[in-house]
């Protein structure tokens, strides 16, 4: 049986996660198709004129004789003034893709979701769900995962439907009774299985290329190879209370945790892999001696990341990447611009951390791409959370809402530091909540203004945002 043959994939629905399922988190948008005559009237048109703009398809589909309502008078030749989202618009584009479920299993008594576009289509992906113990011992695991693609959604998607089953296909050979497997041989395990899969993403796009497959299927399987993904997974084990978290990339997992003292801590189980971290640097170095230009600006040969999946250019031989350029139009090599003596500089290899989940102490695991970590600190997001948990309270404080001066966009610039007084709880999603507040909160003129651009102007304001919130022994979730 394959990896994956035993895992049933679906994608996101109302309702609870049932055993042996995993969520995945992609979404397919249609249009509704004008009718047949509002065809025939629109074409014939176009036949005639050529190409034709927006406001002349609204005129001809209706076939009125008055003004578009976005058109002042003819005569001015100018637009009336368009309004950007309203407060309603808003709220309906952060909570398009919630979910909330309650598993009420293991200690795990609800988890939210939510994910905001910036690219389109947006470059993350997600995962949550359940599957059965790699111990046989008939319980049931849970994972969640977020997934930050770059340079296109393909490897994003890909990990969306095998970094779990390659995962579970490690975890089920190991022979070990469960009670004598430690946290090292599963950690070296998920590390095998992350770099196994970014191997076979690499390995087919070269074995596809030099095959007799046709274009189209050719470029298919270089595509993962050619873009690049961050993936943070993390995988719950309610019989033993351990939660595993794997993080290659810049995603990062924080666990808010209630002290003795009533204070709730944030307790981080990722570290950002970047071109900032000076571990990431000093293992470079040592990778690669000799290669002082390897990291510059905070970046890996001109990449924010130090680990991804993907992302051949900084894998691959450069003779390799220059036939595939020639042949089927490849990414730009780095080369000239930057030294490729000994590839790879980028590896898929997770660090992984184990921790036993307390039920004596109430605590909640967020998990977001960096568009949230773009705005909000690993503490002021578990603080929202708490903010949100005892949300009665804090609604009702919220309800005044102050008073603000018009965004200057010239003295702020878009990515402004949060401000708790802009915290507002209006959300009935922990996830929600936190984006709504990492964009703006109760000031609305910033959130709107954040929403307010389509792609690609948005990729200078706001990255795509995945968040995931699971509660643990939180009374009242």
């Amino acid at each position: 049986m394959s990896a994956g043959s035993s895992l049933h994939m679906a994608y996101r629905r109302a309702g609870r996660v049932t055993s042996r399922q995993i969520w995945a988190g992609t979404h397919y948008s249609t249009k509704s198709r004008p009718s047949n005559s509002g065809f025939t009237r629109v074409t014939k048109y176009i036949a005639g004129a050529g190409v034709v703009g927006a406001p002349g398809l609204w005129w001809f589909a209706n076939g009125r004789n008055e003004v578009p309502p976005h058109l002042a008078s003819p005569e001015s030749g100018n637009l009336a003034v368009a309004r950007g989202p309203s407060r309603e618009e808003v709220t309906r584009m952060i909570s398009k893709e919630e979910y909330s479920f309650l598993p009420r299993d293991g200690g795990v008594n609800r988890y939210d979701g939510t994910r905001v576009a910036s690219n389109s289509p947006t470059e993350d992906r997600y995962i949550h769900g359940t599957f059965p113990s790699p111990w046989k011992d008939g319980k049931t695991w849970m994972a969640w995962g977020v997934l930050d693609g770059h340079a296109g959604w393909q490897t994003a998607d890909l990990l969306e439907k095998q970094l779990v089953p390659f995962v579970r296909h490690g975890l089920d050979k190991i022979k070990s009774p469960s009670d004598q497997i430690s946290d090292e041989k599963v950690s070296d395990t998920i590390k095998k299985a992350f770099i196994n899969l970014d191997e076979s993403i690499l390995k087919t796009a070269v074995e596809a290329s030099q095959g007799n497959l046709p274009l189209q299927d050719k470029l298919a399987n270089l595509a993962p190879a050619f873009a690049g993904s961050c993936a943070l997974l993390s995988i719950y084990d309610p019989t033993t209370l351990k939660l595993h978290v794997a993080c290659t990339g810049d995603s990062r997992a924080v666990l808010g945790q209630k002290n003795a003292e009533g204070k709730w801590e944030a307790i981080p189980l990722s570290v950002d892999q970047t071109g900032d971290n000076q571990e990431e640097i000093a293992r470079l170095k040592k990778e690669h001696p000799g290669e002082e230009e390897i990291v510059a600006g905070g970046r890996v040969l001109g990449i924010m990341v130090s680990r991804a999946f993907g992302d051949s250019r900084w894998k691959w031989p450069v003779d390799l990447q220059k036939d595939l350029k020639k042949k089927f139009d490849g990414p730009s090599i780095l080369m000239p611009k930057y030294k490729i003596l000994t590839p790879p500089y980028l590896t898929a290899e997770p660090v992984v951390t184990s921790t036993k989940i307390d039920p004596s102490k109430p605590s909640f695991l967020i998990m977001a791409t960096d568009g949230l970590w773009d705005n909000l600190s690993s503490q002021q997001a578990v603080d929202l959370v708490v903010k949100w948990i005892e949300k009665p309270t804090a609604l009702s404080k919220s309800l005044t809402e102050p008073k603000y001066e018009p965004y200057d966009f010239t003295k702020y610039e878009w990515k402004e530091e949060f401000d708790e007084k802009r915290t507002t709880v209006q959300d009935g999603n922990a996830a929600v909540h936190l984006v709504r507040n990492a964009l703006g909160g109760n000031h609305h003129e910033m959130i709107q203004g954040r929403l307010a651009y389509g792609t690609p102007f948005c990729r200078s304001i706001r990255d795509d945002i995945t968040v995931q919130v699971v509660f643990f022994h939180v009374p009242g979730q």
